[in-house]
């Protein structure tokens, strides 16, 4: 390729990888990484590695771009979340984490938010018999521990970044789906994450603003799920809930939802003929929390190679 025809800035790349706030940033989430796999190992989690290639993936509850790749005749998707692979994980662990890249070609919209990459890490955990309530706690647990270790661990990088990341105080407030619509109307989440000044559980979502596999609730329209809502403005780290485990729900579900179970073949076999465990869990944005803690603008800011959407990067 001659010169001129690159594409790819390279005096922005290199003025990027020579950002301070960047190599201070990287730092802190290096560190957010190393308290939260220890944390969880502490609680009795296994790790496992993550699942890049499958012949099904999350689905979603928003537009991206999907990505096939074809294998010598075989087609392969990237996967969007690990959620089926961790639900049959627990038939031979109950407890597990990933350290879980994920690549989800997000629409151009996206590129001005602050909070979007298309290539991201989340560390994704769920665990066989366990509540919404008990991945809360849980969650806010380990919350506390990351911003401790943070505080004591990168000091330097705190000061540089001018910033004193809040002690979160659990427990955490709840607030209602239905609740914020009312209060802030249908598009609420930006407006009530900057009126909070700690963070908060969003839970009762509507069953149609949800995947499948989150499991309805005992009232039949909303669902046994959970988003924790970052303050002053950061918006939504985590996602997660109780999960579908027997094979007929998830049939009505994916019928509500529109999904075609012939997409998510291998994944229902195993559940009508062998089974698997109810479990609750979630995954959090390593990089949105990294964000947060250090006040960035962007979270393209935690990454020596981000990808935002609708940008050419290395």
């Amino acid at each position: 390729m001659a010169e001129g025809s690159m594409v790819v800035s390279v005096e922005k790349v290199v003025n990027h990888l020579k950002d301070p706030r960047v190599k201070a940033a990287v730092k802190v989430k290096s560190e957010v990484l190393r308290i939260a796999e220890n944390f969880l190992k502490n609680e009795g989690y296994i790790e496992l590695l993550p699942t890049i290639l499958s012949t099904v993936t999350d689905p979603l509850n928003h537009d991206v771009y999907e990505v096939m790749v074809n294998y010598n005749g075989l087609s392969y998707r990237l996967t969007q979340s690990m959620i089926f692979h961790k639900q049959l994980a627990l038939l031979a662990f109950d407890k597990i984490f990933i350290t879980s890249p994920n690549i989800r070609l997000e629409t151009f919209d996206k590129s001005t938010s602050g909070r979007h990459l298309f290539e991201f890490v989340q560390i994704d955990l769920e665990a066989r018999e366990a509540t919404r309530e008990d991945i809360m706690d849980l969650i806010e647990r380990l919350f506390v521990e990351i911003f401790k270790g943070v505080r004591e661990t990168c000091k330097e990088e705190l000061e540089f970044l001018d910033v004193g990341p809040e002690m979160p105080q659990p427990p955490f407030k709840k607030v209602k789906y239905l609740d914020a619509v009312k209060e802030y109307g249908e598009k609420f989440e930006d407006k009530l994450s900057m009126d909070l000044d700690q963070p908060a559980w969003l839970i009762d979502i509507p069953i149609l603003e949800r995947e499948f596999y989150d499991k309805l609730s005992p009232d039949g329209e909303t669902l046994l799920d959970m988003d924790l809502i970052l303050p002053r403005g950061y918006g939504e780290v985590i996602s997660g809930g109780e999960r579908e485990y027997e094979y007929d729900s998830i049939l009505r579900r994916m019928a509500i939802k529109g999904n075609d179970p012939e997409d998510f073949e291998w994944y229902l076999k195993i559940v009508k003929e062998y089974g698997i465990p109810p479990s609750a869990g979630c995954g959090f944005g390593v990089e949105r929390l990294t964000r947060y803690i250090c006040g960035l603008d962007h979270v393209k800011y935690t990454r020596l190679f981000p990808k935002v959407p609708g940008e050419l990067w290395v």
